[in-house]
Formats: C-alpha cells, sequence, structure tokens
C-alpha cells in the first residue's frame, strides 16, 4: 500500500563520464537534457530506451539519484528517459492519450530509438508504466514498448482504500493516520466509498483489482516482458505501521503476479521479491525504494 506515500512535498548540458569496461578504461559518452517535464540522459549511439516514473512526490532528478542506473544504461547504448509526471496513482482516459503523445513528441525530437523501450516506475509510478503500456499497446500507439516493470507499486486502488481505512482504525502513528485521511478523502470523491457504492470506478481505473481478479487495464501486456519487483519485510512494516502481509504492496503484487501466470504464461512474468535491499540513497532502510531492483540484472533483462 501507499502508506509509505509521502505527499511532500531545466537548459541542455552535456557531459562526459569515465567507467570500466572490460578492465580497461573506456570513456562513456553521453548528453544530458532538463526540462520541466524530463530528463534525458542520451547514449551516443541509440539501441534502446529506458523510461522511468516517480514516485507520488519524486519528479525525475530524485529517481536519478535514488535509481542510479544512466551510466550502466548509457554503457549499453540505452538511453535514459526520467519523467517528471507525478502525483498520478492512475491515469484516466485524457492523461494517457496526453503521455502517449507527449513521449512520441520527445523520441522523435531528440532522435531516441523506436524499438527496445522499456518503461518502469516506483511506487505510483510503477501503475502510472503499467497503464501507459498497456494503452500504448492496445491503441497500437507509435511508440511499442518491449517490456514494463513496477517497483513495490500500489497497483490494487480498492485495496489501498481498504488498508487506509485498517490504518485509521489502528491510530498508530501520526504519519500513518495523515496518509491514510488523505487516501480515505481522494477515494471518496474520486470513486465514491466502496462500502457503500459499486466498486466499478476503482475496477476501471486501477491497474488490479484483488477482490474482483480484474486486470481489464493490462490486457494489452500479454506479449510483453513484465517485471513485478518488492521487498515483503513484514517485520519492518509491523514495526513501522503496524500492518501485517496483506496490508502490503508486496501482497497484491504477488497476486497479481499468480493471476498474470495464468493469463499470459510464466515465460514472460517475473515476480522479483528481494530482502534487505531496500535503502534509500541516504542510506536510510526502507524496503520501499528504488534500490531493491538490482541494476545490471535488470539491464541484462533489457538486452535479452
Amino acid at each position: 500500500m501507499t502508506k509509505y506515500i509521502i505527499i511532500l512535498l531545466l537548459i541542455v548540458t552535456s557531459c562526459k563520464g569515465e567507467s570500466k569496461k572490460d578492465n580497461k578504461t573506456k570513456e562513456v559518452k553521453s548528453e544530458v537534457i532538463k526540462t520541466s517535464y524530463f530528463e534525458l540522459v542520451k547514449a551516443k549511439k541509440q539501441n534502446g530506451l529506458l523510461i522511468l516514473f516517480p514516485c507520488f512526490p519524486c519528479n525525475a532528478e530524485n529517481t536519478l539519484s535514488e535509481f542510479k542506473i544512466a551510466e550502466l544504461s548509457v554503457k549499453n547504448n540505452y538511453s535514459v528517459l526520467a519523467m517528471n509526471l507525478n502525483q498520478r496513482l492512475y491515469l484516466n482516459k485524457k492523461e494517457k492519450q496526453e503521455l502517449a503523445d507527449q513521449l512520441a513528441r520527445i523520441i522523435k525530437e531528440h532522435g531516441l530509438s523506436k524499438k527496445n523501450i522499456f518503461i518502469g516506475g516506483f511506487s505510483s509510478g510503477g501503475n502510472v508504466s503499467l497503464l501507459i503500456s498497456n494503452y500504448l499497446v492496445v491503441h497500437k500507439s507509435q511508440i511499442k514498448p518491449k517490456g514494463t516493470f513496477i517497483v513495490d507499486s500500489p497497483i490494487d486502488l480498492l485495496g489501498l482504500y481498504t488498508t487506509a481505512e485498517k490504518n485509521l482504525k489502528l491510530n498508530f502513528s501520526v504519519s500513518s493516520v495523515q496518509e491514510s485521511t488523505w487516501i480515505k478523502n481522494m477515494f471518496d470523491e474520486e470513486f465514491g466509498n466502496p462500502s457503500t457504492d459499486q466498486i466499478t470506478k476503482y475496477e476501471q481505473y486501477s491497474p488490479y483489482t484483488f477482490k474482483t481478479e480484474n486486470i481489464n487495464n493490462l490486457k494489452g501486456l500479454k506479449n510483453l516482458k513484465v517485471r513485478l519487483y518488492t521487498e515483503p519485510d513484514v517485520e519492518w512494516w509491523k514495526e513501522y505501521a503496524k500492518n501485517e502481509y496483506e496490508d502490503l504492496n508486496a501482497f497484491y503484487i504477488q497476486k497479481l503476479s499468480e493471476k498474470l501466470m495464468i493469463e499470459f504464461g510464466e515465460v514472460t512474468i517475473e515476480l522479483i521479491k528481494t530482502k534487505n535491499r531496500g535503502y534509500r540513497a541516504n542510506g536510510e532502510r526502507h524496503p520501499h525504494s528504488w534500490a531493491i531492483v538490482n541494476k545490471k540484472d535488470l539491464i541484462n533483462w533489457m538486452l535479452e
């Protein structure tokens, strides 16, 4: 769940970095382009593109700081496009079309690869990644993603609402109560109270609804490579927010993986559970972090 959603709250430059490859020092050239909409680390040679979406209060700068994949990606001739699009737990139809058009413009204007495109995101950014990937496939966009991945994302909006209600009853901590109050109030206004109203709107906008096993918003992913990352540290969450496994993103991500494997087959779907990898860039222990992703392994998955 996003009890860990924290409501917190660019000029063209070029840079050169050095890295080692095969024990030989080799200059890795890249161009960094920053705008109010994105930050692009452009590889000199275009063999592919990695598009990243941030967590709810985050931006492109935070993404590239917490998830230091740009140098390794560029070394393998993949540009990295980190988007500033945030504060989205879901996308409506208009937002999906606008985002699809925006991505197409960026790719065209900056001469980026139209092949080997991978889309991923952390927390709420993972929801965006799944939904836009599905939209691009279903609507036969000129952008054809090859794969998509999420990092501990709150994929079930109905489940998120349910956990928010639990947290309010527990009244365990100030931060948990504040976040849960915000979630419940927003969803009551946007979708209605699922206890008294139909859950149709939750199904309409959520990547996945466990209660009804609804994956209508992910049908287009059938022929894509999909990775689902999560670190289910139950003891940490019990201490932090008095949550049980069934309250965590990890629970719903596991259930989604099981559903997708049944629907799509096990070959393209991967559930990756990690242990003790979740640390923020400042050293803070937190299982809800970009760091649970093994960067080299992710690149290899993209190159396969």
